[in-house]
């Protein structure tokens, strides 16, 4: 094999990054690195390497090992003889059986956190013919928000129109029984839902897409507006708040006023696998594979400290009955 740097990696061999450029191409290149990802400045780098090897500062013997080692791999993996894609696959490419697949994952990852308020009967599975089901929240009919970062671009994006895929909104809709009314309001006050009527509020909120350095973040608070939008709905009707997100975050003071709480993580284009929990045509049976934190300076959390504190512990998951059953497993 050879070996390659990250994107601008080179660059962060001196502090500030590219400081000493020429420093860092002697020394990546004789540390043994083959490949450089330089994604803009390609001339500077060239430029510089060659000016190295003229002045073997770099022997040459290094750069012969570096262009064995790539050839070796391309010649092995046949990319000379056949140096593109193989087309016969793509139809493959979002055929059903893969999107089944998908839905199953999903359907298996997500883990429920709370189901009914003390004294209270579970409110998961939910009846498919309810009369009048509230879905809100900024997550509820999106795609890119579902799909999170390195999906459509480096850091995600928003919306319904790049990628093909069923929203959580979308697949509730094609659960629920057509006598069921389902309305969608991203951001309802609490007077609308107080005002209608709701049999249940499912409220789909999270976090916006990242990736890398750009999903750094030291309070992992609940973005604005998904407080709001839980108070609102969760404190004028029986709610269920489905947490689109790439890891736990702080939650803790708005899990009482919910009914029932869903971690999804980050569903993918296949939201319908939210909805087969949801309304019982598949049970919950995920486990959390992380503790989920109280508060932010409880970070790092981990199972064994001394002071172990979660809000949810490693391992946690209440269990749903599979479909025709009506046993709730703690």
């Amino acid at each position: 094999g050879f070996t390659i740097s990250d994107w601008e990696g080179i660059d962060r061999i001196t502090s500030p990054p590219h400081s000493n450029y020429t420093y860092s191409v002697q020394e990546s290149v004789l540390a043994g690195l083959d490949m450089i990802m330089v994604p803009y400045l390609y001339p500077e780098f060239i430029n510089i390497l060659t000016d190295l090897v003229n002045k073997k500062v770099i022997p040459m013997r290094r750069i012969n090992d570096a262009v064995k080692r790539i050839l070796r791999v391309k010649f092995e993996m046949g990319l000379f003889e056949n140096p593109y894609a193989d087309n016969s696959f793509v139809n493959k490419l979002g055929c059903k059986e893969h999107r089944e697949l998908a839905r199953e994952a999903v359907r298996k990852s997500l883990v429920l956190l709370k189901n009914g308020k003390q004294q209270s009967p579970p409110v998961l599975p939910l009846e498919e013919k309810l009369p009048k089901i509230l879905v809100a929240g900024t997550h509820a009919d999106n795609l890119g928000y579902q799909c999170g970062g390195w999906t459509i671009e480096w850091q995600g994006d928003s919306g319904n129109n790049y990628t093909e895929g069923t929203t959580i909104l979308r697949a509730i809709n094609a659960t629920v029984d057509p006598s069921t009314q389902v309305v969608f309001s991203e951001r309802p006050d609490y007077n609308f839902v107080k005002d209608n009527n709701f049999s249940i509020g499912i409220v789909v909120v999270g976090e916006v897409p990242y990736a890398e350095t750009k999903g750094d973040n030291t309070n992992l608070t609940l973005p604005w507006p998904a407080p709001d939008i839980i108070n609102n709905v969760c404190k004028a009707t029986k709610c269920v708040v489905v947490l689109v997100s790439g890891r736990p975050l702080v939650i803790e003071p708005y899990v009482e006023a919910m009914d029932a709480l869903v971690a999804a993580w980050l569903p993918g284009s296949e939201g319908q696998g939210v909805a087969d929990a949801l309304f019982g045509d598949s049970p919950f049976t995920g486990k959390l594979s992380r503790t989920w934190f109280r508060r932010i300076d409880q970070v790092p959390m981990n199972l064994g400290d001394q002071n172990y504190d979660p809000l949810f512990p490693f391992g946690f998951g209440l269990q749903t009955a599979p479909p025709n059953e009506s046993l709730l497993i703690n």
